[in-house]
């Protein structure tokens, strides 16, 4: 079901900072950067590393891995609540899918609670679903369905 690790949450106060420390220490690059109302982030995607299709040099498909950092748009937000908490650090982990629909329902028959029951918009046109971290070992999981190159 999971064919790689998609991405790092990571929470800070300042996404502004947190971009400048990782570019300049790992010499990352800013993929892409967004607010997302719904969840309640601004948010950056700092490119680790590209996939084959993108190494090889085969259209910029999906397949890349990523840095996401998230600064929360309010302390009553998601990652607000999970920062006031926790501080700033390691937020979930993202892992690709194909499609993500399937994999929900695949997941929902194992037992694990789902957060999202349904896709949802998330970083570079990707459709993500939520999984209970209660039910992964304290891991709060992301489904990630990648936009599809051309889409």
């Amino acid at each position: 079901m999971l064919t790689r690790i998609d991405h790092v949450g990571i929470a800070c106060r300042d996404l502004t900072e947190a971009v400048a420390r990782y570019c300049s220490v790992f010499g990352l690059t800013v993929a892409s950067r967004e607010v997302n109302e719904e969840q309640g982030v601004r948010e950056a995607m700092l490119l680790v590393a590209t996939g084959a299709d993108e190494a090889l040099g085969a259209g910029g498909g999906p397949g890349g891995s990523y840095i996401q950092l998230l600064e929360p748009l309010s302390p009553d937000s998601p990652v607000g609540k999970f920062m006031a908490r926790r501080g700033e650090g390691i937020h979930h982990i993202g892992y690709a899918v194909t499609d993500v629909r399937s994999a929900l329902a695949e997941v929902a028959g194992s037992g694990v609670r789902l957060i999202d029951e349904r896709p949802r918009h998330g970083s570079l046109g990707a459709s993500i679903a939520f999984l209970h971290p209660a039910d992964l070992g304290g891991v709060l999981t992301e489904l990630v369905e990648p936009r599809r190159a051309g889409s």
